[in-house]
């Protein structure tokens, strides 16, 4: 080997070791639990509780893992590699009777609306399958934080180095409202401030709770999910961007997001001794979309797990992902969807590093 292949294999090696002493990860928070409330984004098994012979109960969810979880992906979620990157294990599912919570828990479920029953029934809006919206899993986190503390002042103290995810959740409400046929502009006039008071007031519930580092993410552009383009591709006049995603419905989740953010800010003002940040769902999201080949995707509108059409997605219980006879693709990690709606395991591993990076700074931890 010559003198300068040996030098230039050193400077390799000395690289590799600053990059990964650089490397900055949740652990310097020095968290000991996370709680987590939200959607099926963030469900690591609680809605097969309810239902147990829902698809994601059992394969192909979770194949590239090798086991079905609960988790509406073909592996795990965001939460589950935020938790990774924090330390700590993988949070139990509230409702598994077999769940322990030595490090927090998860009361996300799949389909959550954020809004109560009765407050969707009010606004003519489907309640969906499940009763579990943001009031109910603040109610569970209630019961567990009984057991680890006992009142505000004791829960401030002992919460000090726990997470709170308080979404995402409202994306369901407000599609909801969408598909019963109102247009968005309604929608956004009758739905989305209740469910942005729905989630802030979640939010001030949890700090009443004595929590002191919260993270509220924002929606993703769901106007890219093959059930959204395959829902609307028979609208002739719909606008589609320049990765032909639906513009109208993907400004129409920005502007929530920028709506949560306004009342993001309205908390800290009234919470000033607590750290609250929005987590960009919305832009991690898109940063994938920008950087598909960089990252190993090769394909973001089209789902892997599914059967029709363009966008290989099909809303009948017959013919979406787990049903008999609908294929996989042959490499999840190549797709961004895995289903009609989720993200593949690929694809929240990518996003819950550009999040972790995007979120450290805002925590004030010390390494």
């Amino acid at each position: 080997m010559s003198i300068n292949v040996s030098f230039f294999l050193v400077l390799m090696m000395g690289s590799l070791f600053l990059l990964s002493c650089e490397a900055q990860d949740l652990k310097a928070c020095k968290f000991d639990a996370i709680y987590q409330l939200g959607d099926s984004i963030s469900d690591t098994g609680n809605s097969i509780v309810e239902i147990p012979p829902a698809f994601h109960s059992r394969l192909p969810y979770g194949e590239t893992i090798g086991k079905a979880t609960g988790r509406p992906s073909d592996g795990y979620l965001m939460i589950d590699f935020i938790a990774q990157s924090a330390g700590l294990p993988f949070l139990e599912p509230y409702e598994n009777p077999n769940s322990k919570f030595t490090h927090g828990a998860d009361f996300s479920v799949a389909g959550a609306r954020a809004m109560s029953a009765e407050d969707l029934l009010k606004l003519n809006l489907d309640v969906g399958f499940t009763n579990s919206s943001l009031s109910v899993q603040l109610g569970w986190l209630k019961k567990v934080l009984s057991t680890v503390c006992n009142g505000p002042k004791d829960c401030q103290e002992k919460l000090k180095s726990s997470l709170f995810m308080v979404g995402l959740i409202g994306p369901n409400d407000l599609m909801a409202g969408l598909f019963k046929g109102d247009g968005i502009e309604k929608v956004k006039t009758t739905v989305l401030p209740a469910v942005l008071q729905t989630v802030i007031d979640g939010v001030q519930t949890v700090i009443s709770y004595g929590a002191s580092r919260v993270v509220v993410p924002g929606a993703y552009p769901l106007g890219c999910t093959p059930s959204l383009l395959t829902t609307y591709s028979v609208n002739k006049s719909a606008a589609y961007d320049s990765l032909g995603c639906l513009k109208d419905y993907n400004d129409f989740f920005a502007y929530y997001n920028t709506q949560l953010q306004i009342a993001l800010e309205n908390s800290r003002k009234a919470n000033p001794n607590v750290i609250i940040i929005y987590s960009d769902f919305y832009s991690a999201t898109q940063s994938i979309l920008d950087n598909l080949s960089t990252l190993g995707f090769k394909a973001f509108r089209k789902a892997c797990c599914g059967i029709g059409g363009e966008f290989n997605f099909t809303p009948t219980m017959q013919k979406t992902c787990g049903a008999k006879g609908v294929p996989v693709c042959p490499n999840p990690k190549e797709h961004v969807f895995w289903d009609g709606g989720h993200f593949s395991h690929h694809a929240n591993m990518v996003l819950a590093e550009w999040l972790i990076k995007e979120m450290l700074p805002q925590l004030h931890c010390s390494a």
